[in-house]
């Protein structure tokens, strides 16, 4: 008590006051044995208020700017709908061949770079259900059309932490994503860039791949995910 009134600069009647206050609300705990205070879980709640409340596109639109930038290629922000994927957001490439998207456009998790970005994150029996519910229809002649191989290609995209989209979705697109963490460590959405095959060589590929999961690492610490740089 002591200290916090010689902190606040106030007698120490004021600040027991105010501590009591804090005390009744939840604000701050006493150790009934020290009788010291420390700050208490209704700060915790209030945390996670704000974050609950944080605009994920307004969080990521810079960093989908920066992508796009850096890469040359279009930009989506993605989020899971049941076995699909919705396109949130995008930034266009200014390049002359680019791939044709629009806000609001839906396709399946299994054979998109974003969709399989997402689902390599998710609990395992999430993603059990998840999988056994997949027709996996060959979209492109390059579409993964088993469970087994699936499975296999989630494992190496936890590995790497992105995802690649070897035109398994449209002939003649490549794509590179990566997931996005809110503050509880839940994957609740993705990034990815997408261009024509024939600009979206191996070496930009891998290259490009790189920019993509650091930047997803950005939009997640942004929405209080503290462990991003371990994706």
């Amino acid at each position: 008590m002591t200290e916090i009134a010689n902190r606040l600069n106030v007698a120490k009647s004021t600040a027991h006051r105010i501590l009591s206050t804090l005390l009744l609300k939840g604000y701050v705990q006493q150790d009934p044995r020290t009788e010291t205070y420390s700050l208490g879980l209704r700060f915790i709640e209030l945390g996670h208020v704000v974050l609950d409340n944080l605009d994920l596109r307004d969080a990521a639109r810079p960093v989908l700017e920066t992508i796009a930038q850096e890469t040359g290629e279009t930009t989506h922000l993605v989020v899971p709908e049941r076995d699909d994927i919705v396109y949130i957001d995008k930034i266009e490439s200014e390049a002359t061949i680019r791939m044709f998207s629009r806000v609001g456009r839906r396709a399946p998790l299994y054979c998109t770079g974003v969709g399989k970005a997402i689902l390599a994150y998710l609990e395992s029996d999430e993603l059990q259900e998840i999988v056994e519910r997949i027709s996996f229809e060959p979209k492109t002649k390059f579409t993964i059309t088993t469970k087994e191989e699936f499975l296999i290609v989630l494992d190496k995209v936890r590995l790497r932490g992105y995802s690649i989209d070897d035109e398994e979705h449209e002939e003649g697109i490549r794509c590179a994503a990566a997931p996005i963490f809110n503050h509880e460590g839940r994957v609740i959405a993705g990034v990815s860039i997408a261009g024509p095959s024939q600009r979206m060589t191996d070496e930009k590929l891998d290259r490009d791949s790189l920019i993509v999961r650091q930047r997803a690492q950005e939009i997640s610490a942004k929405l209080g995910y503290r462990e991003a740089k371990g994706v």
